[in-house]
Parts: structure tokens; sequence; C-alpha cells
């Protein structure tokens, strides 16, 4: 579109001057700056987010799965990236992990998913057999951010490394991290590990318990 305007352009110019003007008031076509503000809103922020196209992801995506829950929730968690049935059900936390993280929420903090919200660092499923990369996660922060300011939980409880590692930036191993309540300027971090971690090691289920009881005592 850009060279098709310019050829535009530089044609009338070309007419101009066989007209006998030297000067001409016409200004060179300039690319308009898009706006990368993000809404104010969540469904606004949700309507935009559905249709990015900033990275590879979004070409083999089903759905962009945005977080959803109470949008005035004490009480956030954030995954890494949808899952297949996820992507396929356009929902977050579906499938035998979204029973587990129900089953937590509601037989230990005594709490629906509709008390708390629930999103990802990534907003499109991963590609088959790549693992979650600086790059896309970088690129859906803004929309991670944005959702904390607006909701403004008061707790933010991380499942698994990769949530733990692209909202803090800090690298320490899951086992030497989790349960412990990390102050921050606007809420309070508690890592733990993710539901479908715990499928594949049912024996972590005894420490996330522990986990949990402490985010329950804090509210």
């Amino acid at each position: 579109m850009k060279n098709l305007k310019n050829a535009l352009l530089l044609k009338q110019l070309y007419q101009l001057k066989q007209l006998g003007y030297k000067y001409t008031s016409v200004s060179a076509y300039q690319e308009t700056e898009p706006d990368l503000t993000l809404p104010n809103n969540l469904y606004a922020l949700e309507k935009q987010a559905k249709e990015c196209h900033l990275c590879t992801l979004s070409k083999g995506r089903q759905k962009v799965v945005f977080g959803e829950g109470n949008p005035n929730a004490k009480l956030m968690f954030v995954g890494d990236a949808p899952s297949s049935s996820d992507d396929s059900a356009g929902k977050i936390f579906t499938g035998r992990s979204g029973e587990m993280l129900s089953n937590m929420l509601e037989n230990v903090l005594k709490l629906s998913r509709s008390d708390v919200y629930l999103t990802n660092i990534l907003k499109c499923k991963s590609l088959v057999h790549q693992s979650l990369s600086p790059s896309h996660a970088h690129t859906c922060h803004p929309y991670l951010l944005k959702e904390i300011s607006l909701v403004k939980p008061d707790i933010i409880i991380t499942l698994g490394d990769t949530a733990y590692h692209y909202l803090t930036g800090d690298t320490t191993d899951m086992s030497q991290v989790r349960g412990i309540v990390q102050e921050k300027e606007d809420y309070t971090i508690i890592p733990t590990y993710h539901p479908s971690y715990l499928l594949r090691n049912p024996s972590a289920k005894k420490v996330v318990l522990e986990d949990l009881l402490k985010i329950k005592a804090l509210i």
C-alpha cells in the first residue's frame, strides 16, 4: 500500500513539473504510526487480544484464550500457556488440569472460579513440540501487565516455573521458591506448581496443599 501511494505521488509530481511548477505543497506520504496503547477495561482489552497477530503463534491458534473471572478479584492465578483443549474451547484452564484447579479452589480455598481471576502468560497455544519462547512471552507481556493493573489483585499465585519466571524475571527453580510469600509494590506473589505438573507428579499435591493453606490464611 505504501509503495502504491508513493508511486502515485511521484506521478503527480512529474505531471506538475511538466506544467511548469517548480515547487508544490504536496507532502510525501507518511505511514501512520499505530496506536500501541492498551484499553483501560477488560472487555476492550480482550477484544484487542483476540485480534492480535503480533507473533507467529497467531498463525497456529484456533482461538485466543484470554483471562476470565472476577474483574475485581483479590486472588489472581497466572499460568503459562493455553492447552490444546483451551485452544479449541477458547476458555482458560479446561480439561484435566482445569478440573484440578477448580477442585483446589473449591476444596481448599472455598472459592469458585468466578471468585478469582485466571489468566496465562501467553494468550495463544504454543506450537506443537515447541516450548514457550522469550519472544512470544514478551509479546504477550503487556496484556498480562494490563490485566494486573485493571483487576488490582492483592495476591498473585503463579502456577509453574514458566509463569513465575516471566512475571518476576527470577529463574530460581520452583522447588526452591514455591510457597514463599514475596511482597511486591502493588501485590503479593506466591509461586506454586501448575496443576498439569501435579497430574504428572501426584506426590507434589502435598506441598501444593501447604501453599494453598498459606494463601487461605492470608485472605
